[in-house]
C-alpha cells in the first residue's frame, strides 16, 4: 500500500511546478515573452532555470535574457529584451524610444539607458545616464523614457527639422506629459540638442501666446475667408462648453494653441469631452493655430466635407 504522506507531497510538487510554471509565464506574457534570469531567481531556483535551457523552452537572446517558448520575434520582443539585458531599471531610450511612442523610425542598435556601466552587447547601444523619476514611464509594457525625454534625447543626434517632426507627432497623438520639453531646457541646460530643441520650440511655439478668445476670432476670419457657415462661438453643448459648433450639423470645433507643456489633467479633460461629445451624436474636431495659418486651404476643404457629410447624414 502506498505511503499516503509520500503521495501527498508528490501532488504538492506537481502543483508547486505548476504555479511555478504559471508564474513565469504570466510574467513574460507582460514582457512580450521574455525574461531575464535575475527575475526568474525571484520566482524559480537555478535548477529550474538550467533544466528550461537544456529543454529548450528558454531560449537565450542575450546573456542570461531569454524568449519562454518558441515565439515569432516580434520588434516589441527585441526592445523589451535589450532592456532586460540593461538590468534593473533600465529602459528604452533614444531613436528606439521614439519609434515605439510613433515619433520617427528605429534602425541599428537598439538604444537602452541605464544608470551603471555595462559591457557592451551586440546590438545594444547603452547610454549611461541617471534619469529623474518623471523622465521614465512603461509603455506598451515596456519600459522607456517619457515623450519629452524622448525628444530631448533624440535632438542629440538629429537636426532642427526632425526635432520638430518628432515634436509634431507627440501634437498630433496627444502625448501630452506633466514634465515638459520647456522644464528639461532647464534642467540640463548645457546638453548636446538643447539648441536644436530651442529652436524647434520657437518654430512650433508660434500662436501659442495667442488667447483662447484670439484663436476664436482667427478661427472666425478663416471660415469667412473661406466661404464657411459662421458658428456659434462659446456655447454649450451637452452640458460642455465648447468654441465653434454648427448645431444643424451637430459639427463641434474646438480650437487650441500648441502647448507641449499641457499637463495630464488637461488632457484627460479634453479626451473626457471628446468622448461625451462623441456618444451624444456631435462631430468633434481639435484645430490648431499652426494648421490654421499654414495649412487653411486643406482645412477648409476638410470642414466643408466634414459639414457636408453631417448635413446628408442629418
Amino acid at each position: 500500500m502506498a505511503d499516503a504522506g509520500n503521495i501527498d507531497r508528490q501532488i504538492d510538487g506537481k502543483r508547486s511546478s505548476r504555479d511555478l510554471a504559471g508564474a513565469v509565464a504570466t510574467l513574460a506574457e507582460r514582457q512580450h515573452g521574455v525574461v531575464a534570469r535575475w527575475q526568474l531567481l525571484i520566482i524559480v531556483g537555478p535548477d529550474w532555470i538550467d533544466h528550461k535551457l537544456r529543454l529548450g523552452r528558454l531560449l537565450p537572446l542575450y546573456r542570461a535574457v531569454y524568449a519562454l517558448g518558441h515565439r515569432q520575434a516580434t520588434r516589441e520582443m527585441r526592445w523589451m529584451a535589450a532592456v532586460l539585458a540593461g538590468g534593473p531599471g533600465a529602459v528604452l531610450s533614444h531613436q528606439n524610444a521614439g519609434a515605439h511612442w510613433g515619433l520617427c523610425g528605429a534602425w541599428g542598435s537598439i538604444d537602452v539607458t541605464v544608470a551603471d556601466r555595462r559591457r557592451p552587447k551586440p546590438g545594444i547601444r547603452f547610454h549611461r545616464s541617471t534619469l529623474a523619476a518623471d523622465e521614465i514611464t512603461i509603455h506598451d509594457g515596456i519600459p522607456i523614457t517619457t515623450v519629452p525625454r524622448t525628444i530631448f534625447d533624440l535632438a542629440a543626434n538629429s537636426d532642427q527639422r526632425q526635432v520638430e517632426r518628432a515634436i509634431n507627432e507627440a501634437e498630433i497623438n496627444r502625448l501630452w506629459d506633466e514634465l515638459s520639453l520647456h522644464d528639461l531646457l532647464d534642467r540640463y541646460p548645457g546638453r548636446p540638442g538643447t539648441g536644436n530643441v530651442r529652436a524647434a520650440l520657437r518654430r512650433r511655439n508660434e500662436g501659442a501666446s495667442h488667447t483662447k478668445s484670439d484663436l476664436e476670432e482667427f478661427f472666425l476670419a478663416f471660415a469667412e475667408r473661406w466661404g464657411l457657415p459662421r458658428p456659434e462661438t462659446n456655447v454649450y453643448v451637452e452640458g460642455l462648453e465648447v468654441d465653434c459648433v454648427w448645431r444643424e450639423q451637430r459639427v463641434v470645433i474646438e480650437v487650441d494653441s500648441w502647448e507641449f507643456h499641457r499637463t495630464r489633467a488637461a488632457f484627460e479633460r479634453d479626451r473626457e469631452k471628446s468622448r461625451i461629445l462623441q456618444a451624444a451624436g456631435w462631430r468633434c474636431v481639435a484645430v490648431t493655430h499652426r494648421q490654421l495659418e499654414e495649412a487653411a486651404e486643406d482645412l477648409a476643404r476638410d470642414v466643408r466635407r466634414l459639414l457636408a457629410t453631417a448635413t446628408l447624414a442629418a
